[in-house]
Parts: structure tokens; C-alpha cells; sequence
């Protein structure tokens, strides 16, 4: 699916190290502000223990994971709005994804000067916070420039649009989020959401700490939990930690993890949340030759799901066959299933649930 995670943040954060930990494309780093000139775009793998599981009783012959396509969009920094550092290129580049991963640096190294002279990770949000909401400012006034020549001609929908987007001009010049602006969801699809304004994409808070903090935290990690409330998620992750990880052979990781005490590496989580943040799940397919996972968006149908495999199973679609991934792992296997009575029958209106594991019918 052409769904896209952008991690953005200040320069010199840690957001292009943390990047090459999950990325099949690989980004230079460098310990100078703006040295990149470009975003980066990487295929993640979306690591789901059940596949391994599933796995265990189908014993095929390769598991495919998941993917969600991750950007890494260099450093911002005060003014970027008006075309500072690396400037309104990048603003541009963060409004075409879907939702954001903001890496914030929670750690001291002296021989890796802040932009910013400190650390600080809760005033490097407030600045990012910041660029992105004169962006969106610009964009909302725009708009309500356009909705008043129609108002005053006496276009009624106009109106309405107009008093809802002035609302929300005055929330973001009060430096609220367009997130976290109170709207009914039918006028926010109608006059706000084609403007893609950058603070209203969900997101998630990336605290990058050192090594010795990996597995809880430290006071850089308090302060932005105590900053963001509950706003969004809080992950913690040693990005120097992490690329040490990603070098190390599969069977050298699980020793390596449990002396940081870690259960995984904890990009593992970034990306399962940026998977969750784009409000997507999985489905699987199993069988000789592969254990395969599925991309779909929340609340989609089986016939559309189908399509998902391939366009003529959707078009032929006659019924999928069920099995829920628990009644599975706990049976043990298909037949089990379809003697218990935990196979399923299901139409063309059934919701596909996170972790289904699909047969489908079809005839074209």
C-alpha cells in the first residue's frame, strides 16, 4: 500500500541513524547540520511474532512480513517555515505522508553539539511543533480567503465552512495542533482535510537515548512524557544501541538484547507503531509454501481484502473461509479448526479482524 511514515525532528537528533536500523535503503549520517539535501525513502518489514507462531504448525517454506514505506525528511530547524536550514522543501515532503515519527535527542554527547547549544527534547518539539503549525496557518488562510468571495455572493455551505476555519485559525495561532482541534468529523472531511495540513497526521514520540537508557529511560524520557500527556505514544529507543543490533547476525541478537535488557530491539516497536499510526493491520495466508502477511486498512471487507492478494479474487469473490489466530495457535491446525466449529464462513460483508487467517473462495 502507498501509505508513508515520515520521521522528522531537528538536526543532529539521531532520525537518519534510527532510519538505517529499519530501512532496507541505507542514508549517510553526518554530525553536521543540514548536510543532507534530500529525503530519504526506505521499505520496512513490520516484524508480527504471530507469523512465527503460525509458522510452527504450518512449516512453510518462508514467511513474507508486511511493509510500510518509511521517510526520513532531513533535520528542520527555527525558520524552516520561511525557508531556514533546510526550509519549505521539506515542509512540502512531510505533507505528502500519512503520519509522523518525531525523533527527539535525549542524550548528552559532547562530541555531538545540539543545534539548538542544549538538550532539551521538549523545546526541540515546541520548534518543530511550531514550523509546522505557520505551514498549516498559511495554508488555513489561504483557504479562507478563497470561502469568502463565495460568501459573499451568499453561498450558505461557504459560511459554514468559513466559521469552521476560522475557529481553527485561531487554534493554531493559540500553537495548538489541528489534531487536537474539536470538529464533527463530516465538516472535517468537507473543508479540512484536503488541505493535509501537517499537525492534524497522527504521530508518535521517538525519545532517542543513549545506551545505558535503553531499557528505562532517563530524565530526558520524563520530560517529554510529561510534555506530550496523552497526546500520543511515547517510545524509547538507543539509536546507536539499535545500529549496533542491525549489524549483528539473527542468532547473535537475542544474547546482545538480553545484556541491554531488551526482549527485542526496540525499532521492532517503532515500526509496529508506525504501522498502527497509519491505521493499518494484518491478515495472513498460510500454507506449503509461504506464511504471508496483509496489508489492509482498519474496518475493511473481505471482497476488498481479496483484492489486496490479487485483483481477481475480488472480483470473483464467492466467501473466505476464517480461522482467528488464537482459536489457531490453540488448536493447532486447520482441521482442527473446521472440527471445533472455529472455521469460519463468512460473505462479502464480513470486517476482516486483526490476525485472520484467510482462504478465499473465488470464481472468475
Amino acid at each position: 500500500m502507498a501509505l508513508k511514515c515520515g520521521i522528522i525532528g531537528l538536526s543532529n537528533i539521531g532520525k537518519t541513524t534510527i532510519f538505517n536500523c529499519v530501512s532496507n535503503t541505507k542514508a549517510e549520517t553526518s554530525s553536521f547540520a543540514f548536510s543532507t539535501n534530500k529525503s530519504n525513502i526506505g521499505m520496512v518489514n513490520v516484524i508480527d511474532p504471530r507469523m512465527q507462531k503460525i509458522n510452527q504448525f504450518i512449516k512453510s517454506e518462508k514467511i513474507l512480513t508486511a511493509t510500510v514505506d518509511l521517510v526520513d525528511i532531513p533535520g528542520l530547524t527555527k525558520g524552516a517555515s520561511e525557508g531556514e536550514g533546510v526550509g519549505n522543501k521539506f515542509l512540502a515532503d512531510i505533507q505528502q505522508t500519512n503520519a509522523l515519527i518525531h525523533v527527539l535527542r535525549c542524550f548528552d554527547d559532547e562530541n555531538l553539539p545540539h543545534i539548538e547549544g542544549s538538550i532539551d527534547p521538549v523545546r526541540d518539539k515546541e520548534i518543530v511543533d511550531f514550523e509546522l503549525q505557520v505551514r498549516d496557518l498559511d495554508l488555513v488562510v489561504r483557504k479562507l480567503d478563497r470561502l469568502n468571495k463565495l460568501v459573499k455572493v451568499g453561498d450558505k455551505t461557504a459560511k459554514h465552512g468559513f466559521d469552521i476555519l476560522t475557529a481553527l485559525k485561531q487554534h493554531i495561532e493559540n500553537f495548538g495542533n489541528v489534531r487536537d482541534f474539536e470538529v464533527d468529523e463530516n465538516d472535517k472531511v468537507e473543508f479540512i482535510n484536503e488541505m493535509y495540513l501537517l499537525t492534524d497526521k497522527p504521530v508518535v514520540y521517538v525519545c532517542n537515548v543513549d545506551e545505558a537508557s535503553a531499557a528505562n529511560g532517563n530524565k530526558y524520557v520524563e520530560q517529554v512524557r510529561k510534555a506530550v500527556g496523552a497526546e500520543a505514544e511515547v517510545l524509547v529507543i538507543a539509536g546507536s544501541l539499535e545500529a549496533e543490533i542491525s549489524e549483528l547476525d539473527p542468532d547473535d541478537q537475542a544474547e546482545f538484547l538480553k545484556d541491554a535488557g531488551l526482549e527485542e530491539p526496540g525499532v521492532n516497536k517503532l515500526v509496529r507503531g508506525a504501522y498502527h499510526l497509519l491505521n493499518l493491520m494484518s491478515f495472513f495466508t498460510a500454507g506449503p509454501k509461504e506464511v504471508r502477511a496483509w496489508t489492509i486498512k482498519k474496518g475493511t471487507k473481505a471482497p476488498q481484502a481479496a483484492g489486496v492478494i490479487h485483483s481477481d479474487l475480488e472480483r470473483g469473490f464467492i466467501r473466505a473461509e476464517v480461522m482467528h489466530y488464537d482459536d489457531f495457535v490453540q488448536l493447532g491446525s486447520e482441521a482442527a479448526c473446521r472440527d471445533k466449529g472455529k472455521l469460519f464462513i463468512e460473505g462479502k460483508n464480513y470486517i476482516i479482524q486483526d490476525g485472520d487467517i484467510l482462504n478465499i473462495r473465488f470464481n472468475v
